[in-house]
Parts: C-alpha cells; sequence; structure tokens
C-alpha cells in the first residue's frame, strides 16, 4: 500500500507586538490567532502539523532586550501541554517550536515533537546559532546540545531542522542517516540574500539526502524591532528536490499537502545516497 502523508504547515504574522501588551498577553495572543489554523488542519486530516520558528512570540532577537528571557518556558511544559491537546483530539503529530528554559541561564530555541496521541516524544534544539546586525541569537540562545534526533510517530519518521541550521548541510545529512523521512525546518527569515538561498539549500538537502521537506517561514513586518518583511513563502519539497506545493508571501496560511513516502525508496534506490558515501574520505575534514 502506498504510504500516502497528509502535512500541514502554518506560517503566521504577529497580533500584537511589544508595548501593546505584556509578554504574556502577547504570547496568549500568538496562540489564540493558530488556534483557527490548527482547528482547521485537524478538520482536513492533516496528520503531522508544523509551526513556525518560535511561533508564539516576536521574532525578537533583532534586539538585546534581557526581558524576553521571561518569555521562555520548561519544554515539556504549558504550551506544548496545551497543544498535546489538539494533537490527541485530531489524531494529528504537531512540530511546537517555542523557546526553552531548561534552568536558569540555560535557553534554547527549541521544537518539541508530540505523537498523535498527544504523547510528548521528545525535542530538538538548535544547533547553529547566529550571531549578526538583526539576528543577535546567542544573546537569546545557547546551542543545541541533543545531535540530531529523529523521531518515530504514527506517520513517519520526522527530524527538525531550525531557520539558520539550513545554512549547513552536515546536520540535514546526519538526519538522512539517522532514519528521518520527512525533516521540518520552522524559520523566522527576512526578504534579501536568505530569500534567494530559502529555495536553493533546503531542495538542496532533500535532494542530496533523499527525504521531503516542510520548510516554514513567518509572514508581515514585527514591530518595534523593523528587522524586514518575513516573506512566508513556506512549501514541501520532495526526495527529487522539487518544490510540491508553496504558500503566500505575504499572507497567513495553512499550506496542506499529501505526498508518498514511498518516493523515499523509489529514490534512495535510484541514486544510493547512503550506499555510496566515502566516510573514510572525510577524515581530515572531521579532524578540522
Amino acid at each position: 500500500m502506498p504510504r500516502i502523508i497528509k502535512s500541514g504547515l502554518i506560517q503566521m504574522s504577529l497580533p500584537m507586538t511589544e508595548g501593546e501588551g505584556s509578554i504574556e498577553e502577547i504570547k496568549e495572543a500568538m496562540v489564540q490567532k493558530h488556534i483557527p489554523l490548527i482547528e482547521e488542519a485537524g478538520r482536513q486530516g492533516v496528520q503531522i502539523l508544523c509551526l513556525q520558528e518560535i511561533f508564539n512570540t516576536p521574532y525578537f532577537c533583532p534586539g538585546q532586550d534581557k526581558a524576553w528571557y521571561a518569555s521562555a518556558e520548561p519544554v515539556p511544559g504549558p504550551t506544548t501541554e496545551r497543544m498535546a491537546e489538539y494533537a490527541k483530539k485530531y489524531n494529528m503529530v504537531m512540530i511546537v517550536p517555542v523557546y526553552e528554559r531548561e534552568s536558569a541561564g540555560f535557553l534554547y530555541n527549541t521544537a518539541a515533537v508530540i505523537d498523535a496521541d498527544g504523547t510528548y516524544l521528545g525535542k530538538y534544539r538548535k544547533n547553529h546559532i547566529p550571531h549578526t546586525t538583526g539576528f543577535w541569537e546567542k544573546f537569546f540562545f545557547k546551542p543545541g546540545n541533543m545531535g540530531y534526533p529523529v523521531f518515530q510517530t504514527k506517520y513517519a519518521k520526522v527530524g527538525v531542522y531550525i531557520c539558520y541550521d539550513r545554512h549547513f548541510p552536515d546536520g540535514a545529512r546526519i538526519l538522512g542517516l539517522n532514519g528521518a523521512e520527512i525533516v521540518y525546518n520552522p524559520s523566522a527569515t527576512v526578504a534579501g540574500l536568505s530569500q534567494y538561498l530559502w529555495k536553493l539549500e533546503q531542495p538542496a538537502h532533500a535532494a542530496a539526502n533523499g527525504y521531503f521537506m516542510g520548510c516554514i517561514n513567518r509572514v508581515g513586518e514585527e514591530k518595534p524591532w523593523n528587522l524586514g518583511r518575513f516573506y512566508g513563502t513556506s512549501y514541501f519539497v520532495d526526495p527529487r528536490g522539487q518544490i510540491i506545493a508553496e504558500a503566500d508571501e505575504y499572507k497567513d496560511e495553512l499550506l496542506v499537502a499529501e505526498f508518498d513516502l514511498d518516493m523515499i525508496d523509489e529514490v534512495r534506490n535510484t541514486w544510493q545516497f547512503f550506499r555510496d558515501r566515502r566516510p573514510e574520505t572525510y577524515e581530515k575534514l572531521v579532524e578540522l
């Protein structure tokens, strides 16, 4: 039987920003704005749903305000437990990216993976942390320390790569070696150079490793930071590197696509990505 998966991605603009409410009110407004699209995904029979990077807050990294440390929370914790109710209600796997507080001073950019029965399966912590104009992420996040886990969900083996990670092929390859069939990349990226790379790097990862990817980017402009326009254009790409569904550049949207996981066998049997690897020739690179 074909292994048909229906997956969804939600891209979302900010309903309330700094100066318009407390941090908790801003977070709650963002969750409330997501709920109708989460419910719609459930009604459409989406089996795996991924939200955008730190989905329930603004992308606050253009500033360096320690007040946003207060928006971090345990994982698992209040938000993952809340999302688990929707996962269970709709028999839907959910990837839920949030700002994680492990303990005082230990803060991470994290994505929780919740199975279709509401069970918390684990988390991925963003490994590559940028620190450059407009993206002062090292002020907010420690680098991930959990490697590149792959989660066996009810429907597929799922891996997560977060935003800036996509510029690095090494983790993308490890996710494939670890058995990922679908890799989700929740992101927050603005128009400019990254918009060109957005449709270059992730199709390349999918083609080089023979898996599907779901790539999510938020939309709109976020004051008071005024980093630029988050350009949406969330998409799914298949193991041949072909984009099979794409969202709008400007508007909030639930993007839904169906695809057959059996394509992975077909593509890998053709190109033999893993058989023909030569890890013994990479020694010098690894030693650097």
